[in-house]
């Protein structure tokens, strides 16, 4: 029996227990740093010379780990072991394919600190995010697996006398996961296990920024009793790979989560029809967000500020759903960005890998210097009313950083920054603030925070984006209660952690028999 699903609580770091696990969870992983990880392909471990090399964001000089790279030479040995594992894959009964997910969840659950601890170090998460990134992994295992349940039931069909329809899914064949770094198990688990489930086999190609925690995954599943070659493990250099990935004649699906201009080229990429391909590419692809909240004048206006910090500068802004756009009513504007100035003084940065702290380093040098250029971007296009430092002598660190006065179309309005800044816009009326929150060409994530029905009514139909939250932030979706996906040039529309997921790696067969 398996009972309904629950999302998995999060770690009350209140609590001195659970705070004394997570630092023994810590040590332990820090004895582990430094190690060298293969490829796994058909469960083969392979090493390579030429290593991804994954540092601690919060301290360049701590290697977390060395990844072999994958060369096209590997990946062609993986589609091949795609292809033969899944004449098996195919025809294992959901219910098994399902209790590995299962097991995978139980797994991880009781090593769900260590887990954690490898993100702290892996991505710089600081403890809060690391727990949440953890159990929204858990959360996709769970709730996939339940629903490849109910779609291994035949739809109930229309019959006419002498005759029986049946209409099932089943899978599409092997394919190809590319998941970003921000959510390094909490998005490689969910893009990962969906496609495994629905009868697929993948080859995953993690972030080059955070290798080691996808590795951890995959023995996770392995110990979870998923068969060699259904899951093939092939990080790599994404400008020796990437393209050859997308590109190739065995790939029925592309499983995306990163940048516009990735996922916009991955598109174009896989609509090519390559020689001996017999089928059209299926893309899945989320590809970030320039996110808005908007606050009336009759908005309560402590929660706003609330709904503000924690959506712009959780993960120091390193979210697609992230707030970096602020809309305010004139009558209560300077209210609340003095609440949201005084609030964002009380959070703390440092290295997670060694105290608790709200923010950490954000991911890379790259990363770094493109949040730097676009804070002195908006001391041009508004007023810098809060923060503006960095700091990358150790590690990468962006302080969280506010402007004011900013028009809507500045690049800082328009732009994904993917940084803890957050620009400010003031407006006369509710029909001003949902023109700027319309504006720009993302579409993911946006919240409304007011005590007025007609305006929650009206948002609900005229703010454009695949989730928008009233009277919370614009962040922390859940698994199986807020399906999460943008449109516009924010994706394909895909709802990860939603009921239709597992569908866009499956097609839909009709059967009619007459007798």
């Amino acid at each position: 029996m398996v009972f309904p699903y629950k999302h998995e609580p999060l770690t009350n770091f209140l609590n001195p227990a659970d705070r004394r696990e997570f630092k023994a969870a810590l040590k332990k992983v820090c004895c582990q740093l430094g190690k060298e990880y293969p490829l796994i392909i058909n469960g083969k471990r392979i090493f390579t010379e030429e290593k991804l090399i994954s540092v601690n964001p919060a301290n360049k000089e701590q290697v977390v780990g060395k990844v072999s790279k994958a060369t096209k030479e590997h990946i062609e040995q993986a589609f091949e072991a795609a292809k033969e594992t899944f004449k098996k894959w195919r025809t294992m009964s959901p219910e098994a394919r399902a209790n590995v997910l299962f097991k995978a969840a139980a797994i991880t659950r009781s090593k769900k600190h260590e887990i954690s601890a490898w993100l702290v170090y892996d991505a710089g998460k600081p403890w809060r995010q690391a727990d949440a990134d953890t159990a929204e992994g858990i959360d996709f295992l769970e709730y996939y697996g339940r629903q490849m349940l109910e779609l291994a039931k035949n739809q109930e069909m229309n019959n006419r006398p002498n005759e029986h329809n049946i209409y099932f899914y089943q899978p599409m064949g092997p394919g190809v996961v590319i998941p970003p770094w921000n959510f390094a198990f909490a998005i490689v688990v969910g893009t990962t296990v969906a496609p495994l489930v629905a009868g697929n086999p993948v080859l995953l190609k993690p972030s080059e920024n955070t290798p080691v925690v996808a590795y951890k995954l995959v023995e996770i599943l392995e110990e979870a009793g998923l068969p060699e070659g259904v899951l093939n493990f092939v990080p790599g250099d994404p400008a020796e790979i990437g393209d050859y990935l997308v590109d190739h004649k065995d790939a029925h699906f592309i499983n995306f989560t990163g940048s516009r201009a990735t996922g916009v080229r991955i598109y174009e990429r896989a609509a090519k029809v390559q020689e001996g391909q017999h089928f059209l590419k299926r893309v899945i692809a989320e590809m970030g967000g320039k996110d808005t909240i908007i606050v009336d004048k009759s908005a309560n206006l402590d929660l706003a500020a609330d709904a503000i910090v924690h959506s712009a500068f959780g993960f120091s802004g390193q979210k697609c759903s992230a707030c970096s756009r602020v809309v305010v009513h004139e009558a209560v504007y300077d209210e609340v960005l003095r609440k949201t100035v005084e609030l964002t003084k009380s959070l703390t940065v440092g290295n997670p890998a060694e105290e608790d702290v709200y923010m950490g380093a954000v991911i890379n040098q790259k990363q770094f210097d493109k949040i730097k250029s676009y804070i002195e971007i908006g001391k041009k296009e508004g007023t810098l009313v809060y923060g503006g430092q960095t700091d990358d002598s150790e590690g990468y660190f962006v302080y969280p950083t506010i402007f004011k006065d900013v028009d809507a179309s500045a690049r800082i309005m328009q732009e994904e920054i993917f940084g803890p800044v957050v620009a400010f816009a003031k407006v006369r009326d509710f029909n001003e603030m949902l023109e700027i929150a319309n504006n720009t060409e993302y579409g993911l994530t946006g919240a409304v925070i007011s005590n007025t029905r007609e305006h929650l009514e009206r948002a609900k139909y005229e703010f454009h984006v695949g989730n928008l939250y009233f009277n919370r932030g614009c962040t922390a979706a859940i698994v199986g209660y807020q399906p999460f996906g943008g449109f516009k040039m924010s994706g394909t529309d895909s709802k990860a952690g939603g009921p239709d997921y597992l569908k866009l790696f499956m097609v839909a067969k009709t059967v009619s028999e007459m007798f």
